[in-house]
């Protein structure tokens, strides 16, 4: 009974912190501005079915397609396991699903235990291209000291997750054998059998050894479910929603302001009559309160693999620009003001801006806007429409463009087209 107590409320306060802490990342989303996505729900029921639960965006990289598809099926297949595992912590039963499930439990049980080697292949096979081959797109000015570390607490959490699973199914396999207290024959264990024989042949040491682990595994479930809303790994619950809320426009295509579409329409037609409240607060963004909350969303979600940095040209020929730091920096600020609310209110300026305190101009303007970083990135993130819109800031509030585009501001506005030749000159070029 005692255990139970305080399963039980270890169970409450994981459930509760994680909430807690889902609920700020929830609120510093919001505080984006409005935007609709959600139209044409059965395109986004099925890009949400292809690119997150498919993973087909991942396939562009063999090796880390299949590791990540292993990793990415133990944690969804085994959670049935933890199901089991809360319900014996909450009641103090053992194997519970085991007599109604029948043959079928054992063919489950089974079935998590290839999954667990596969993943602790997986996280080892990660950890080697990480720290030993050092790949490149794990690298950048970006990628400081946290965000390398992050990485691979994950991954040595994971492997000590299995570990722990493997090591208390190759206990209970013994007492089973043995026939040693409640410890019934129940399931299959293909995996950990193999590793039984490392264990003690003495029962009291096996049923300790069988407990520890089961404590260790399921409260560093609870312990890394808390430490979600602090990494990079919140994507794992976050890739869902965002690639239902992806944009379904044509890539390359720019929003229009709807104030700046409203004073064009009417200057060409005198009646009419615009929709909205008036101004808007600001032209494009300088903070990441201007921002859209779907962009918003999309810095939480970035789990930093660097594939949108490795394929941007900008990147690959020396400039500052690196998309990965622009989602990480939008991620940063957020959570930044987000803490601000919580310590001084909302009313609270820090003085600080995503422009130029985080983003560079130098960043902004190395983008050619192929978007390249958008068709690379597994979950659909879009870092384009950040740093248009802070470009968009940048010209239309700051008035600070480039000279090479302020030349070419000043010729179309004069001579209806980029180049400084009139309409009249334009084909000389052909009669030469």
């Amino acid at each position: 009974m005692i255990a139970q107590i305080i399963f039980i409320f270890i169970l409450i306060s994981a459930i509760y912190l994680f909430s807690k802490n889902a609920g700020k990342i929830r609120r510093n989303i919001l505080l984006g501005k409005n935007t609709n996505r959600a139209d044409q729900p059965a395109r986004r029921w099925m890009v949400m079915a292809k690119v997150a639960l498919g993973q087909t965006k991942m396939v562009k990289r063999p090796v880390a397609a299949i590791m990540h598809f292993f990793i990415y099926i133990g944690f969804i297949i085994i959670n049935l396991e933890v199901l089991e595992i809360m319900i014996d912590g909450v009641f103090g039963s053992h194997r519970i699903f085991s007599n109604p499930l029948g043959s079928l439990y054992g063919l489950l049980i089974g079935g998590f235990e290839i999954l667990a080697i596969l993943v602790l292949i997986a996280c080892v096979v990660f950890l080697t291209r990480r720290n030993l081959i050092r790949l490149k797109r794990f690298s950048g000015a970006e990628m400081t000291e946290w965000p390398k570390s992050d990485a691979n607490y994950i991954l040595i959490i994971e492997i000590c997750l299995m570990t722990a699973f493997l090591t208390m199914n190759a206990a209970d396999y013994k007492l089973q054998a043995l026939h040693f207290g409640h410890y019934i024959k129940a399931g299959s264990f293909p995996v950990s059998s193999l590793i039984a024989p490392l264990l003690s042949a003495n029962t009291n040491t096996l049923a300790i050894t069988e407990r520890v682990c089961w404590w260790l595994h399921i409260v560093g479930i609870l312990a890394f479910l808390n430490y979600l809303p602090y990494s990079k790994h919140f994507h794992i619950l976050l890739a869902f929603p965002n690639t239902w809320y992806s944009n379904l426009e044509p890539k390359g295509e720019f929003t229009n302001m709807a104030a700046v579409t409203n004073e064009v329409k009417a200057m060409l037609d005198p009646s009419f009559v615009p929709e909205g409240n008036g101004e808007p607060a600001r032209f494009g963004a300088k903070d990441v309160t201007d921002l859209t909350w779907k962009n918003l969303m999309e810095a939480y979600t970035c789990t930093e693999c660097g594939r949108c940095t490795s394929v941007c040209p900008a990147n690959i020929t020396g400039k500052l620009l690196s998309p990965r730091k622009i989602m990480m920096d939008t991620r940063d600020r957020i959570t930044e003001v987000g803490n601000n609310i919580d310590k001084h209110g909302k009313e609270h300026q820090d003085g600080k801006s995503l422009l130029d305190d985080y983003i560079t101009r130098e960043e902004l303007w190395a983008c050619t806007t192929c978007n390249a970083c958008v068709e690379a990135c597994p979950v659909n993130i879009n870092p384009l429409e950040i740093i248009t819109e802070m470009r968009r800031y940048i010209v239309m509030e700051e008035s600070q463009a480039p000279a090479s585009l302020n030349n070419m501001f000043g010729n179309v506005e004069n001579n209806s087209a980029p180049w400084k030749y009139s309409n009249a000159d334009r084909f000389n070029w052909a009669e030469k």
